[in-house]
Parts: structure tokens; C-alpha cells; sequence
């Protein structure tokens, strides 16, 4: 995915209220922007860091700038979670995730289960449907390991128990994270920060609901789909 228009550096000064951020742009003009990320964002907020913004000119806008990339611990960090749908779509095409390529046909936003919508649905007539849950990743406390969740979700957990109804109705259920950082290869459930999603990835992998990982390649000018990770459960206990 390449951005339309070139990146804007800042420095962060503070991300506050979950959708708001101070920053100064290079010029040293001092700007709020809107934040695309109502998670923690664990470990990507520290003051003085560098970002990268998106301009957008749109009148009906209250806010000009948005909050797209930060360094952190000398790596690019998507933090957009507004992407990763769209990165997940071409790391399939792309045959970055088991056989999902070769499915026929691919949705987005479907509903199913339990008032939910599913982010990608494939269908084939020969391999029947596979609903696809994205997650977007962006915590790394260990070098080259990325973990999932930074913080409780009990929506997360949710989705891997609706995953589950869909494997036991016959159908094929994939978890998909998608990791918006340079520096990983591998990608652990981080049970000590969610013990409850950690209990749901277990049971839904025990029924059949199939993991997998995609690490991007992160710049100014793109965050686009770069290689297949490992999902270790061996290292569910680390730390």
C-alpha cells in the first residue's frame, strides 16, 4: 500500500484521549492531528519521538494531519489501524498466507457470527469458505519478536470464539496478524498483558483455527506486505 502523498516528518509531543496528538512539524510549527489508533499503543508514545504524518485537505475535516508512522527503538512502526485489512488483502494475493491465494473470490466486512463482521471472506466452490480475522500488531519488547495483545481485549477474544463456531459449522477459520514493524520475525500471544486472549487462542487452536503472521516492510512512501512470520506458541510462557 503506497501512500498518495509524501509523508510529512514531525516530532511527537504527546498522544492524549486516545485520538489526539501534539507534535511539531520540521518548520517548528506546533500542530494537533488526529491519532487513527484507540488501542495502548504500548511503547510507541514516548515524547520527542519521530514521526511521519499524512496531509489531508478535506474541508469537513477538524483536524489536518494524521498520525501514520512512529520510530520506536529504531524501527518504523505502523500504527494505522485503518490498514491493515487492506495489507492483509494483498499479503494473500501475494501467497503470503498458506493456499488463502488460491480461493476464488474475497470479501470484505462480512457479517457472521454473533452480530460480528468478518474482515475477509473467501469463498471457492471446491475449498468452500474461509473467514479471515486481521489483526494489527505493533508491540516488541524482545529484538525480533512481536506480541499480541499490548493490552486486555475482550473483543479480540470474542472473535477467536466466533472463529471457532465457524471451524465446528464445517467451515475453514484463519487468525491473521498483521505485524506493522521492520524489526520481527517471529510473533508471540503475550499472556501475561491478556491471559484471557491467551486461553481463547489456545482453545480456538486446539479446534482447528489456523494462525499466521505477515511482517511488513515500513517507509515514508509505503507499508506494504514483506514475509510470512512464525506464530510460536512455544513461547506462550516467555517472560
Amino acid at each position: 500500500m503506497y501512500f498518495s502523498r509524501p509523508l510529512v516528518p514531525a516530532t511527537l509531543l504527546q498522544r492524549y484521549k486516545r485520538f489526539l496528538f501534539d507534535a511539531v512539524l520540521s518548520d517548528g510549527t506546533a500542530i494537533t492531528g488526529s491519532c487513527p489508533n484507540t488501542g495502548s499503543m504500548r511503547g510507541l508514545t514516548a515524547p520527542g519521538s519521530a514521526i511521519w504524518l499524512s496531509e489531508h485537505d478535506t474541508p469537513t475535516r477538524k483536524y489536518r494531519h494524521m498520525l501514520e508512522i512512529v520510530e520506536a527503538n529504531g524501527t518504523l512502526v505502523g500504527i494505522n489501524t485503518g490498514l491493515p485489512n487492506r495489507i492483509a488483502e494483498e499479503a494473500i494475493a501475494l501467497g503470503m498466507v498458506s493456499d488463502l491465494h488460491t480461493y476464488e473470490t474475497l470479501h470484505r466486512e462480512q457479517r457472521y457470527g454473533r452480530n460480528s463482521r468478518i474482515d475477509i471472506l473467501l469463498s471457492d466452490p471446491a475449498k468452500g469458505l474461509a473467514y479471515v480475522e486481521v489483526k494489527n500488531v505493533h508491540f516488541s519488547r524482545i529484538d525480533g519478536l512481536a506480541e499480541f495483545p499490548d493490552s486486555p481485549t475482550a473483543r479480540g477474544a470474542k472473535h477467536l470464539d466466533e472463529l471457532t463456531d465457524m471451524v465446528e459449522a464445517g467451515h475453514r477459520a484463519i487468525m491473521l496478524y498483521l505485524v506493522q514493524r521492520n524489526d520481527c520475525d517471529a510473533l508471540r500471544i503475550c499472556r501475561e498483558l491478556d491471559p484471557v486472549y491467551a486461553r481463547a487462542f489456545e482453545r480456538a487452536a486446539a479446534r482447528g483455527v489456523e494462525a499466521y503472521a505477515v511482517r511488513c516492510a515500513i517507509s515514508p512512501s509505503e507499508i506494504v506486505p514483506a514475509a510470512a512470520m512464525t506464530v510460536d506458541e512455544a513461547v506462550l510462557a516467555v517472560l
